[in-house]
């Protein structure tokens, strides 16, 4: 969530201290938004919010495996053309593909046309199919990570954000992960994706969605 854009719908820089960026509705948001219309209905409306659909949740991991090494922003203005691409990331789908898939997707101006990725996506829809066979949902494989409340930060203010990378709960999912066959899941990649479905909640305090998720994860019903 780096990349650097003009900001039209933020009134302001963000705060050095708070590292909150006001727009120009009043309201104060994480500074990453960076006052960018579709940046801003992604931070609202989806990243924190509690997920446990599996499909939603294999898109997710999926396209943080693609951001690595790109900005997030890149792969959220491709999300519809990796939707296409990928059979709208319907992993019983996904995991027929063949080698003419692959090849069909290398020549997909709509999305990141990796190879290694395109294959792992491939790969992973395999391997999604086993986890759900064992676990009975991808839901409850992956919410059985979730770090205990003492386990995380008081805080969540701009200094410890900025050290949140990667945690305990990442590396033990991500390995878990690795020895399960899963490729393109090192513990960053599994953090931003356990930030992105709401198994942590850093916005930041002060945000004007903090609370509003922190009280959606107090409802949430974890899948089991």
């Amino acid at each position: 969530m780096t990349e650097q854009k003009s900001a039209p719908a933020a009134k302001a820089e963000p705060d050095p201290d708070t590292g909150l960026l006001v727009g120009t509705d009043g309201q104060s948001r994480c500074w990453w938004y960076g006052g960018l219309e579709d940046y801003q209905r992604y931070h609202d409306e989806e990243w924190g919010w509690p997920v446990d659909e599996d499909r939603r949740l294999f898109e997710k991991v999926c396209l943080e495996g693609f951001q690595s090494g790109l900005s997030w922003l890149t792969i959220l203005r491709k999300r519809e053309g990796f939707r296409a691409a990928f059979a709208n990331f319907e992993f019983e789908r996904v995991a027929k593909f063949t080698d003419k898939d692959v090849e069909r997707c290398l020549n997909d101006s709509g999305i990141v046309r990796h190879r290694k990725k395109i294959e792992s996506t491939i790969n992973n829809a395999n391997r999604a199919l086993e986890l759900r066979k064992e676990f009975g949902s991808l839901a409850a494989y992956f919410w059985a990570f979730e770090p205990k409340t003492e386990d995380r930060p008081e805080k969540i203010d701009f200094p410890t954000a900025k050290t949140l990378g990667r945690t305990a709960e990442s590396t033990a999912l991500s390995k878990d992960l690795k020895k399960r066959g899963w490729s393109f899941v090192g513990p960053t990649t599994v953090y931003a994706f356990m930030q992105s479905m709401g198994m942590v909640n850093d916005h930041l305090e002060g945000c004007c969605c903090r609370d509003k998720i922190e009280k959606a994860r107090a409802g949430f019903k974890r899948p089991v």
